[in-house]
C-alpha cells in the first residue's frame, strides 16, 4: 500500500532502472516511487512489458530534464523469430501470416544497410502513438482499424550478433521514435520470411547505460539503501553543453532573467544548454545573441 501523500519526501535525481520483463513502465515508476517514498516521479521513454533494460526514472526536479533524456540516442539488442508475423510485431500478438522460408547469413547481412540512416517506418498498430486523442494500442485492442502514417526515423547502426535457422539477434543504435518491433517486421518482409520480436533489451537511453543501472530486486531488497542509487539531476543533462555561472548569475536565471555569456568558451547558438553553479543545475535554456535565456529553471539548494 502506498504511503500517505503527506508523508512523502522530496527526492531529486535519477534512478536508472534495469526493468525486468513483465513489468510495465507505469508500474515501475509507482513501485520505485513507493520504495523511495518520493513526492514526484516520471520516466524517460516507455519500455514495453515484454522488454527489459534501461528505464530512466526521474524524481522531483529531475522530471524537468526528461525531454532531454528522451531526445537522446537509444541502443537495443533484440531477437527476431523468422517465419511468423504477428499483429503486435512481437511474441505477445496473434499470428497474422506465416512463411516456410528462412534467410541465410549472407541474405541477412546484405539487407541490413537498408535499415541504416534516415528510414521511413510505419509504427506498430499496438503502440502508444495517439490517434485523435486515443492510444493506438487501445483502439487496436477494441478491434478498430488502426492506420498509422509512416514517419522518418534515424537508425545509426544495425548489426547481426548471432543467428540460427529460425532466429537472429541484432544490436541497434537509433534516434528518438524508432520502433525495434517495426524493424523486425520490415526486415522479415524484405527477406521474404516474415518475423517478429521475441526478446528485446534496451541498453542505453541518452546519457544512461547499463553501467548506471540498478535492478528492481536490488531496490526492493534494501529500501533503506535505495536513496544511494539516486543519481544527480545533472545526470540527465550531461549530453548538453554546460555553462558554469556565478551565484549572482544563478539567481538571475532562477528569476527567469537572461545572463550575458562572456569568453571564448560560451556555447554556440542553436541548441539547448544548461547552467550550473557549484555543481548544482540552475537552468536549461538557449543561447541567443550572446545571452543565455532560461526556459526551464531548477529549485535546488546552492
Amino acid at each position: 500500500m502506498n504511503a500517505p501523500r503527506k508523508n512523502r519526501v522530496d527526492v531529486h535525481g535519477w534512478i536508472v532502472l534495469d526493468k525486468p520483463v513483465g513489468m510495465t513502465s507505469t508500474h515501475a515508476v509507482s513501485a520505485v516511487r513507493r520504495i523511495l517514498n518520493a513526492k514526484k516521479a516520471g520516466h524517460a521513454g516507455t519500455l514495453d512489458p515484454l522488454a527489459s533494460g534501461i528505464l530512466p526514472l526521474a524524481f522531483g526536479e529531475a522530471t524537468k530534464t526528461v525531454p532531454y533524456v528522451v531526445d537522446g540516442e537509444k541502443a537495443y539488442t533484440f531477437t527476431v523469430r523468422w517465419g511468423v508475423e504477428t499483429d503486435t510485431d512481437d511474441s505477445e500478438g496473434r499470428p497474422v501470416a506465416t512463411s516456410d522460408r528462412r534467410p541465410d547469413l549472407t541474405e541477412i547481412e546484405a539487407a541490413l544497410p537498408r535499415f541504416v540512416g534516415p528510414v521511413s517506418q510505419v509504427p506498430p498498430r499496438f503502440s502508444a502513438i495517439k490517434i485523435a486523442g486515443e492510444r493506438a494500442y487501445d483502439l487496436a485492442r477494441d478491434g478498430e482499424a488502426v492506420e498509422l502514417q509512416a514517419r522518418t526515423v534515424e537508425i545509426h547502426s544495425l548489426t547481426l550478433v548471432a543467428h540460427d535457422a529460425d532466429s537472429a539477434t541484432f544490436a541497434c543504435e537509433c534516434g528518438k521514435g524508432t520502433y525495434v518491433r517495426a524493424i523486425a517486421r520490415d526486415l522479415g518482409r524484405l527477406l521474404g520470411c516474415l518475423g517478429h520480436v521475441t526478446a528485446l533489451r534496451r541498453t542505453r537511453v541518452g546519457p544512461f547505460t547499463l553501467d548506471d543501472a540498478v535492478t528492481y530486486a536490488e531496490l526492493e531488497a534494501a529500501p533503506e539503501a535505495a536513496h544511494e542509487a539516486v543519481l544527480s539531476v545533472e545526470g540527465g543533462l550531461t549530453e548538453l553543453p554546460c555553462v558554469v555561472v556565478s551565484r549572482d548569475a544563478a539567481q538571475r536565471l532562477r528569476r527567469g532573467q537572461s545572463i550575458i555569456l562572456r569568453g571564448r568558451d560560451a556555447p554556440a547558438e542553436g541548441g539547448p544548454v544548461y547552467a550550473a553553479c557549484a555543481g548544482v543545475v540552475v537552468a536549461v535554456g538557449m543561447v541567443e545573441r550572446g545571452e543565455l535565456v532560461p526556459n526551464r529553471v531548477f529549485n535546488l539548494p546552492l
